[in-house]
Order: C-alpha cells, then structure tokens, then sequence
C-alpha cells in the first residue's frame, strides 16, 4: 500500500470565489503511479472549503449566491468581537460559516490509474476569506 501526500497551493483572487481543480488533482494521481485506491483532497484552512459539483459558470455563480444567502455578510455574529489571542479583531466569521457549509474535504476511487468521477463532476476549492495565498493536500493511498 503507497500513501502519497502532495501539497499544492494557489493564490485565490477575490474574496469570495470557486476555482476548479479537478485537472490538478487528476494530473497528481496519474504522476502517483497508484493503480488502485482513494484519493482525499483537503483544504488547509478553516475559511476555506473543497466541494464538488457540476463545472459550469451559471453554477458556480448560484453556489456563491446561494452561501451569501446563507450566510450573509453582515450578521449577528459572535466570533466578530476583540480577540486577546491575536490582538485584533476577528471579522471574518462568515468566512468560517461557509466553510463550514461546503466542506474541508472530499475523496474519489481510483481505478486503473484514474479518478472515478461523474461526467459532470468537478472539484473545487472554494475561497471564503481571500484573496490569499491557500494550500490544500492530495492524498493518495493505493497500489
């Protein structure tokens, strides 16, 4: 049994936005070499989410509505308060609900070298606290 973990990163460029990283993390199975298996991907932060749905503007547009609607930016929220731990105040706990809407993380088979996935499924990593510079982790355990 192989266990592969790739960490990669990306710069994020609004505030609020899904990226497609479907073919990233096709790309790093296939380079693995594992024939059969999982793959986990997992984003490294807590305003961050990966999720999957279908790869076309209209809804990618729909799913950044839907989590504003959702959770809005103004809200009653207490994380929005002075934090002594970090000497400043905390302001992004919508950030924090969203993530917590779509996920840290989603896992795919591996067959025959390649990712099992839906015609129409793609895999995002969605930014809710941006723009950064964010990284998430593919792991690979197979052989």
């Amino acid at each position: 049994m192989n266990s592969i973990v790739v960490r990669k990163s990306l710069d994020t460029l609004r505030d609020v936005q899904v990226i497609n990283i479907t073919d990233e993390v096709r790309d790093t199975v296939r380079e693995s070499g594992v024939s059969d298996g999982i793959v986990y991907i997992t984003t490294m932060h807590t305003t961050s989410g990966i999720s999957v749905n279908e790869g076309l503007p209209d809804v990618e547009d729909d799913l950044v509505a839907m989590l504003e609607r959702l959770a809005p930016e103004i809200g009653d929220y207490r994380h929005q308060r002075f934090l002594p731990s970090d000497g400043q105040m905390a302001v992004n706990s919508v950030s924090h609900q969203r993530s917590h809407l779509t996920g840290m993380q989603v896992c795919f088979p591996i067959e025959n070298g390649s990712l099992v996935m839906g015609s129409r499924q793609t895999i995002y990593f969605d930014e809710f606290d941006g723009p950064l510079r964010r990284e998430y982790v593919i792991h690979i355990l197979g052989v």
